[in-house]
């Protein structure tokens, strides 16, 4: 097991092994642990009471952040026609069909988000394996595969902090939630965002506890314990 440097140990000793804090206690803690000389991503990490294995409890969706992840985002969006002028319209960075899809080809990946028009996934279907490991492959279960009319609404999400969720193979779901320099208020305003959209995200064959445990941690920084009762409060405050 690598060894962790003197910052990371030094901020381990701001917390109380084991213990479970409320959530606006973990993210002023998140702060101070942050040593790093540049602008850490406080992450969210959840660990699931569900089977990655089967279909039936597959946990998926978006979030949107109010005060996003300050950065910006570059969208592109996969139409044509009328709706590649709406999508343009719109301010997405990057709007074409064909041309763009023998970009991302050659090699080109100089964007954050994808959205697709229906009609256009049989191009981008190609892409798949490029995209797809990337987590940026267009799916309509991620809201991503939008009718010409949404794009405008999708496109506005994309750029505010809108992201995507999704269950990995170890049954956890791990987020980003803002950077450590974020006031701790709007830290907690987008905890609480994606704990609200998790939760709405439940699938119908989740048997038991559906959130086991929760962790904020840091880009370099340990993990923090989530008190889980008053995590998952924040869905319904």
């Amino acid at each position: 097991m690598a060894k962790h440097g003197k910052n990371y140990q030094e901020a381990v000793k701001l917390l109380e092994k084991q213990k479970p804090y409320p959530p606006q206690e973990a993210i002023a803690l998140a702060k101070k642990t942050a040593r790093a000389h540049f602008d850490e991503t406080v992450e969210l990490h959840l660990r699931l009471g569900v089977d990655p294995r089967d279909a039936t409890q597959q946990v998926r969706g978006v979030a949107l952040l109010p005060h996003g992840l300050s950065k910006k985002v570059r969208v592109l969006v996969f139409a044509q026609g009328e709706a590649a002028r709406a999508a343009e319209s719109a301010g997405a960075d990057y709007v074409g069909s064909d041309d763009i899809v023998k970009k991302i080809e050659e090699g080109w990946l100089e964007f954050d988000t994808t959205i697709a028009t229906p009609d256009m996934m049989g191009k981008v279907g190609k892409l798949g394996k490029i995209l797809g490991r990337k987590g940026l492959m267009p799916n309509p279960k991620a809201g991503t595969v939008v009718a010409a009319a949404d794009l405008p609404r999708i496109i506005s999400d994309a750029r505010k902090g809108r992201v995507e969720f999704k269950l990995d193979r170890t049954a956890i779901i791990h987020l980003p939630i803002g950077k450590v320099s974020f006031e701790e208020q709007k830290l907690l305003e987008n905890l609480t965002a994606i704990i609200e959209a998790i939760v709405k995200a439940k699938p119908s064959g989740a048997k038991g506890q559906y959130v086991k445990s929760a962790y904020l941690t840091t880009t370099m920084g340990p993990g923090i314990k989530l008190d889980l009762k008053e995590a998952l409060a924040l869905s319904v405050a």
